[in-house]
């Protein structure tokens, strides 16, 4: 069974740093793009950042030169740098990633920057 496995959330001050990892498990023979996504209460889940199999990246406007994605293909990973939290990006984040032509999701990790 495959598998997407978030980490490194936590809480931290405004203005600082957070890597979130996703590692990929079980039996993969292919992942094409992978993203990352944020729900806050009462909000819908939405966009944080994407990557495709050949590196090109995406992000919205709120989190664009703030956060980097990236992935190493040799480990199944992806990762998350963000810089400069602001109290709004306080939510759940999410990893994406099409594994073997089918969308999985993480569990989700906590990232909370208080105000």
């Amino acid at each position: 069974q495959v598998r997407l496995v978030e980490s490194g959330g936590g809480l931290v001050q405004p203005g600082g740093s957070l890597r979130l990892s996703c590692a990929a498990s079980g039996s993969i023979f292919s992942i094409g793009t992978m993203g990352w996504y944020r729900q806050a209460p009462g909000k819908q889940r939405e966009l944080v950042a994407s990557i495709t199999s050949g590196g090109t990246t995406n992000y919205p406007d709120s989190v664009k030169g703030r956060f980097t994605i990236s992935r190493d293909n040799a480990k199944n990973t992806m990762y998350l740098q963000m810089n400069s939290l602001k109290p709004e990006d306080t939510a759940v984040y999410y990893c994406n990633a099409v594994i073997n032509y089918r969308v999985v999701w993480g569990q989700g990790t906590q990232v909370t920057v208080p105000s």
